[in-house]
This record gives structure tokens, C-alpha cells and sequence, in this order.
């Protein structure tokens, strides 16, 4: 029951897709309840699971800027202009397809699992922004970073460590941004090399934490490896020192479904 703007829509294949690199599909359970009030006020229940989708817009977001670098290369557009207008259209769009695309998928895995939800927050980290920070009126470019200003906000670990519901402080000096997950600390093309003596693909679809790992992309597995990432704890420790965030939950994995990305998810 697409939205009729989506059912035509020229991406409208790879609607409800996950798709490849650090994207997925977890399963959490409720770890650890660190603020109370803040955690009952979002309207949570520690004994339920948890559903978070990590993923966009698809090759929608990536057509609009190979389009917009083969007309104008890397120059800016002069605000107000017909191309700017344009150009924020296509990307609002872009927003629009990866919040029906994340829901979409949230829909089909309850499904499966004959359960049902309801959203609890949907936040992007890579969009444009009019914003206003101090006496300065501009637009703010951010590029994995998650806004401090639109409410509770998840900061993923990788798919062996826990995902952090943090409620966000906001700081005009950090530009109303925060860190969107763990980030890495291997790049992709070492990862093999670094686990593969070590752990078969099959080992690694089972985490420390003892959750299970569904991935049909054996190269994906390694490359995506907890191993390969920063302690999410770590990042989340280092955003309360500097009085950015507020921790409300602790959550672990379960299952985290991910995809090579050329077949839907």
C-alpha cells in the first residue's frame, strides 16, 4: 500500500530493500534502562523488542549527485536560484523514499515474524538543511551526522555491540551534529586479511553477545565484522563527557539481517 507519489516512482524496486556496505535490519532487546522517565515518556516497554533499520534511499540519493556533479561539477548553486530549487526537490524526494523505505522494511520483517510495531523515531544523517546557527542564516551540509535537534536519536554499534537510544543536548558549537554510529576502524579491503585465518563466515554470523547474523554476501560479512569497529560504548561515553547527549537505553542485538545489496532485501 504504497503512497500513490511512491507506487510509480522511478526507484519504486527498490522500495523496501536494505542494500549493501554498513546497512541492516537488528533486532534488539531492551539491555539496560538508564534513564527511566525519558525511556517511559518515549512510550518504550523493556519487554518487547526493539526494530532498527539502517538504511536510504538506494540508488536514488547517488543518481541525484552523479546528475548534479555532471552539470555543475563541485561549485555551489546560488541560493534561490531555478537549479538550487530544483535541486532541493530531488533531494527532499531522495528523504521522503528512504523514510518509505526504511518503513517498508520494518513492515516486511514484521510480517515474517507475525509481529506488529509502531515508530519510534525516523532521523537521517546525510541531508541539506536551511539552518540558522547564532546571527548566521545558511544551509548546513551534514554528512554522517545525526541532527541534536529533532528529539531521542539511536547511535548504532556494530552488529556484535550495543546500539545506544541517547536523547540529544543541543550545541550550537558542534553545529546541532552528532556522531550517526561506532564509525570505523578498519577499512573494508583489510578486514578479510585481518579475520580470515581467525573465522570462517560461519563463525562470524554469530556475535559475542550471542546474536545471529543473516547475510548472503560472504565478503559483506567480513568486511562488516564487529572487529572492524569502534566500541559504540567508547563514542557514547565520549559524547556524555562533552555534555552532548543524554543515554536512555542500552541495546543488544538479537538478529541483524544484511544483504549484499543487488537483490532485495
Amino acid at each position: 500500500n504504497l503512497p500513490s507519489a511512491f507506487a510509480q516512482h522511478p526507484w519504486h524496486n527498490s522500495l523496501g530493500s536494505i542494500g549493501g556496505g554498513n546497512h541492516f535490519a537488528e533486532l534488539q532487546q531492551i539491555d539496560q534502562i538508564i534513564d527511566a522517565e525519558l525511556f517511559a515518556r518515549a512510550g518504550l516497554d523493556a519487554q518487547h523488542l526493539q526494530l532498527l533499520v539502517h538504511s536510504g534511499s538506494r540508488g536514488l540519493g547517488q543518481s541525484i549527485l552523479q546528475r548534479h556533479i555532471a552539470s555543475f561539477s563541485h561549485h555551489g548553486l546560488p541560493e534561490g536560484s531555478d537549479d538550487a530549487l530544483r535541486y532541493i526537490a530531488e533531494h527532499d524526494d531522495a528523504l521522503a523514499f528512504a523514510r518509505i523505505n526504511r518503513q517498508l522494511i520494518a513492515l516486511r520483517i514484521m510480517q515474517q515474524v507475525k509481529a506488529t510495531g509502531s515508530p519510534v523515531l525516523d532521523v537521517a544523517h546525510n541531508f541539506v538543511s536551511a539552518c540558522q546557527i547564532g546571527d548566521q542564516q545558511g544551509w548546513l551540509h551534514r554528512k554522517g551526522a545525526t541532527p541534536d535537534d529533532n528529539g531521542l536519536v539511536i547511535i548504532p554499534g556494530s552488529r556484535g555491540d550495543y546500539s545506544w537510544l541517547v536523547k540529544p543536548v543541543a550545541n550550537e558549537k558542534t553545529l546541532h551534529s552528532l556522531a550517526h554510529g561506532a564509525g570505523r576502524k578498519w577499512g573494508r579491503t583489510e578486514c578479510k586479511g585481518r579475520l580470515a585465518a581467525k573465522y570462517t563466515a560461519t563463525q562470524l554470523s554469530r556475535t559475542e553477545l550471542g546474536s545471529r547474523v543473516i547475510c548472503r554476501d560472504k565478503q559483506l560479512i567480513f568486511e562488516e565484522a564487529p572487529q572492524a569497529y569502534k566500541s559504540a560504548e567508547s563514542v557514547v561515553q565520549c559524547l556524555v563527557l562533552a555534555g552532548l547527549i543524554i543515554p536512555v537505553a542500552r541495546l543488544r542485538p538479537v538478529l541483524t539481517l544484511k544483504n549484499s545489496g543487488g537483490k532485495k532485501g
